[in-house]
């Protein structure tokens, strides 16, 4: 794999997959020469013909040095307990996701937005202060990005104008009502990034655009895989999002099984709040970038919430 183009990926046919000798589950057990392996995604995209869209899988090749993970908002509490129960679910599955990363040698960003102060002073957290700058900062890196031209190609699929929280409002009366009891703000709870998911002293700690592409830039960074909450909002939507990543250059996927939306089924197009998610996937892949999941480096079923209710036949194996 002398040969890498710039962006740092290659497209193999999964016949390619194998004359490479790669497995994306080979890639979890072995030690130190997994390290300097090419890491196999297979990724998923939208494309459209003729007014119709078709997906396209194709398996792409990273070098592992040339990765980064990025973990959005998987704070300790949320304001609206389903979505803190989803996360709460969702985090051991990331840490062994996160797990087989790091051994790979994939370089993990945690971004807590807001909630750094716990950090600070921790090698993760130097890590991405100490970063030099970027000759080619993007001027808007440090902004939230709410839209790109592709996407006005689209009708976003999602009312989220409630602000999504789908939990009924007896139960989170009483949930706002515990918050409060433990000092915290109901509206924004968070102090900390869930305790589930470890940070290791080589990952780095980091809520800001500029110190996040600082240290991509610095360590020649092209591919960046983004997971964590919410889909519709920040992992879309903040400085270090897909939106940002993907039109700044950087060869971005979202991990498309690790990830939650902040949808209530009360708002249109009034499908299940699994399904609205779904819905979101299939924008980003459209408009904005591929989707993989967890499955391609861990091998067997991509994760699926216990209490999404739809066979097994319509969500991903």
């Amino acid at each position: 794999m002398s040969t890498l183009p710039r962006r740092g990926f290659v497209q193999v046919t999964t016949l390619g997959l194998a004359a490479l000798g790669l497995r994306p589950t080979s890639l979890v057990s072995r030690s130190h020469a997994a390290e300097s392996a090419p890491l196999a995604w297979k990724v998923r995209r939208r494309l459209e013909s003729q007014g119709l869209w078709a997906v396209r899988e194709s398996v792409e090749s990273w070098p592992a040095s040339h990765t980064a993970a990025v973990v959005c908002d998987m704070w300790d509490l949320h304001h609206c307990k389903n979505a803190t129960d989803r996360v709460g679910e969702l985090a051991p599955r990331m840490n062994t996701f996160l797990q087989a990363l790091r051994r790979a040698g994939v370089l993990i960003i945690h971004a807590p937005s807001s909630c750094l102060k716990p950090y600070e002073g921790t090698p993760a957290r130097r890590r991405a202060q100490e970063a030099p700058a970027a000759a080619n900062l993007p001027k808007d890196i440090s902004e939230w990005c709410h839209k790109i031209p592709a996407e006005e190609r689209g009708t976003y699929p999602i009312d989220q104008s409630d602000g999504g929280c789908d939990t009924p409002d007896a139960p989170q009366k009483e949930w706002a009502a515990q918050l409060k009891a433990q000092g915290r703000n109901p509206g924004s709870p968070w102090l900390r990034q869930i305790d589930l998911l470890e940070i290791k002293d080589e990952d780095a700690v980091s809520d800001s655009g500029i110190e996040i592409w600082n240290l991509t830039e610095a360590r020649g960074i092209r591919n960046v895989l983004v997971m964590g909450v919410h889909t519709n909002m920040c992992v879309l939507g903040r400085p270090f999002g897909l939106r940002q990543m993907s039109k700044n250059g950087r060869q971005t996927v979202l991990v498309r099984d690790l990830t939650d939306t902040m949808y209530n089924p009360a708002m249109k197009p009034h499908v299940d709040h699994f399904t609205g998610t779904d819905l979101i996937v299939e924008h980003i892949e459209k408009f904005v970038c591929g989707s993989t999941t967890s499955a391609s480096l861990l091998g067997g079923k991509a994760f699926r919430f216990k209490a999404d209710p739809r066979p097994t036949s319509l969500t991903d194996a």
